[in-house]
């Protein structure tokens, strides 16, 4: 797997826009006593499974990740953006290329819909760091965007 981008992937795989309905629950994907990890799905039609199996501020080369869904779209391209915020204004954006037609570069580039995506095992950390940041709770939003071919 390529990245830590693959973690955060995980945080908002293919959500779709509108919808209505019951929010689903936040999860916890990692704590410790420094830094807790929380996740929410954005799709209002399924949840998923997401653990990181180390939990520290300092991020280390390779993170041990576990991820567990079924894919309700095809994933030929699909893109990351993740902002980070405090008091609702954006302190960290990051844009990522996830999936690009011919340049797949996760395993699960190319899987089918109604696929089950399951990963066990290490993601590369790029060499995202996390902030030092006082107590205040900070919140990280994560969008994947699939990108829909035209015909």
């Amino acid at each position: 797997m390529g990245g830590l981008t693959a973690a955060l992937l995980i945080w908002a795989l293919l959500l779709p826009k509108g919808g209505s309905g019951e929010a689903w629950p936040i999860h916890t994907a990692c704590k410790d006593s420094s830094l807790e990890v929380l996740y929410q799905s954005c799709d209002p039609l399924q949840d998923f499974g997401f653990s990181i199996d180390q939990c520290s501020k300092d991020l280390k080369p390779n993170l041990s990740i576990r991820l567990g869904l079924i894919l309700r779209e095809n994933i030929k391209e699909l893109f990351l953006d993740i902002a980070l915020l405090t008091k609702g204004s954006s302190i960290l954006n990051f844009s990522y290329p996830i999936c690009e037609g011919d340049h797949p570069k996760f395993s699960f580039c190319g899987r089918s819909k109604g696929e089950q995506l399951y990963y066990v095992g290490p993601v590369n950390n790029p060499g995202l760091l996390v902030p030092e940041f006082s107590e205040e709770k900070r919140e990280m939003k994560q969008e994947a965007v699939h990108a829909k071919q035209a015909n």
